[in-house]
């Protein structure tokens, strides 16, 4: 089965990261294209309803000028049965104080066209002398009750023969009192249609003042209940619409506050609403694609290295026996101790790569001597112009939990990514610092350095920037570091053609 070359691989993760960005700008696209389409749905449908609240607006405008008018159509007639009451005094005067010789036929017509407003003439003791559209039969006195009903203005007064008065009591024609109600009814009518209102526009209706309610509608009556909730809307409503003022007879003054309706207000703000929707189901959908994604790859980084692991096994036992036999026939001894170097090596290898994907047994090691030890095994086996310094020396000792075979692991990809970055020619420093409750271990060297904008990129599989390798071995530190123990590693300083530090962060 031919190997998939390490330009391949690199290429499917190239291609891999342009697919993501291709499907995101589309998602992206269909989004906006979506709300876009939904926001002017929603103009249209905005439009049609701020027409229905003008229409409404305008109605209750024109309906409050027919009730003013009817209202002052009511004083105009009261004033007149005022005057026609007045007249008719004056007609009784003039026939009282009237000579033998005088015509006063004039005056006994005035009297006699009063078909319609009630009148009670008394004299100074409240004696009724004479009464007009009313019964008075058996009633020798103005009191009681009747006097109250014909108190409602007050009496005119007519002086005659010796200063003795009489005093006309008058009201509301007969006439007048059905179209008094019938405006009663009106202005009953108005408020009822304002605040039970097909477009649904909630409304408050105030006194002269603005502070106190009359009446309101499409508000819940908790609310309203609310003095700082009313005044704030108060204030929200007037700037939104101009207050209608309404003078209507006997209530007086009223200011009608209004709103755009609840479902225009919920269309204002629907795109929003949507988007944050949107956004939310897609941050869920990505979440779930990536775990399931990080799941499917730990399988596969587990299934890799446990085969991988298998298959060295078997090569590996026969080696072990074949140094044995070595050893039998007498081989240098020196030749045999290099073989036996290597053969432990694989198998420290092999036990790596089996404990991929199994639970991690950390045990409390001296940190300072699992580096020492590491180092010195790559040392021998790198260039003799790389140089390598470790602080503390190994005599020091921090004791951390750590599986030693992986983290050496990690140890090895850091000093072997950093000779690769020198060229085999430059200073490796490893320097191990600790305080209350983490170990900090820095390694850093004298390479090309990397751009602050691959800090992160670097970590990611088959990521690479030499001719040869599969760009994996920072990909395993990580999930060494992160994943079994517990703690962190990352790039914590670099710059072009002077080095780079890496950082590995472990809890004591």
């Amino acid at each position: 089965m031919p190997l998939i070359k390490k330009t391949e691989f690199v290429d499917i993760y190239l291609r891999k990261k342009r697919w993501k960005l291709i499907l995101f700008l589309t998602a992206v696209l269909i989004v906006a294209a979506s709300l876009y389409y939904t926001n002017i749905l929603v103009n249209e449908i905005r439009k049609d309803e701020r027409k229905n609240v003008e229409i409404w607006a305008d109605a209750i405008h024109q309906k409050a000028d027919l009730v003013n008018y009817t209202n002052h159509l009511f004083d105009q007639i009261k004033n007149e049965e005022h005057k026609r009451v007045s007249i008719v005094a004056e007609a009784q005067r003039r026939i009282i104080q009237a000579s033998a010789n005088e015509d006063l036929n004039f005056f006994l017509s005035i009297i006699g066209e009063n078909n319609t407003i009630p009148v009670i003439v008394t004299d100074a003791s409240g004696r009724i002398i004479n009464s007009r559209n009313i019964n008075t039969d058996g009633i020798t006195f103005l009191e009681g009750p009747l006097k109250k009903e014909f108190s409602l203005y007050p009496p005119i007064v007519v002086t005659y023969y010796m200063n003795q008065k009489m005093f006309f009591y008058y009201k509301d024609s007969n006439i007048f009192e059905e179209l008094k109600k019938v405006l009663d009814n009106l202005i009953k009518s108005f408020f009822s249609e304002v605040v039970i209102n097909s477009a649904s526009v909630p409304v408050i209706i105030t006194d002269s003042t603005g502070k106190e309610i009359f009446d309101y509608g499409n508000i819940p009556d908790l609310k309203i209940k609310d003095p700082v909730w009313v005044a704030r809307t108060l204030r929200s409503m007037a700037a939104q619409n101009t207050p209608i003022k309404v003078d209507l007879a006997d209530t007086g003054i009223h200011y009608i506050y209004y709103q755009d309706s609840f479902l225009l207000t919920q269309l204002k703000y629907y795109p929003f609403v949507q988007f944050a929707v949107i956004t939310i189901f897609l941050l869920i959908a990505y979440l779930l694609f990536s775990y399931a994604r990080k799941s499917e790859q730990n399988q596969v980084w587990v299934g890799m290295a446990k085969e991988t692991a298998h298959q060295l096994g078997t090569p590996l036992s026969s080696m072990v026996a074949w140094l044995e036999l070595l050893k039998l026939k007498g081989l240098d001894e020196e030749t045999v101790r290099e073989i036996e170097k290597d053969v432990q090596r694989l198998e420290t290898i092999t036990d790596r790569f089996s404990k991929i994907g199994s639970t991690a047994r950390l045990e409390p090691l001296n940190i300072v001597a699992v580096v020492h030890e590491t180092v010195n095994y790559i040392r021998s086996r790198v260039s003799a112009k790389v140089n390598f310094t470790i602080q503390p020396g190994s005599h020091h000792e921090i004791r951390v939990p750590l599986n030693l075979h992986l983290f050496e692991w990690v140890i090895e990809n850091l000093c072997k990514n950093a000779v690769d970055a020198m060229d085999g020619n430059g200073m490796v420093n490893i320097v191990i610092t600790e305080d209350v409750d983490h170990i900090h271990l820095d390694v850093t060297d004298t390479g090309k350095g990397i751009p602050k904008s691959r800090f992160k990129t670097i970590f990611h599989p088959g990521f690479t920037s030499k001719k040869r390798g599969w760009g994996l071995g920072l990909t395993l530190s990580r999930r060494i570091i992160e994943n079994y123990h517990n703690g962190r590693i990352f790039v914590k300083s670099s710059t072009l053609n002077k080095g780079t530090t890496f950082r590995i962060i472990l809890k004591k």
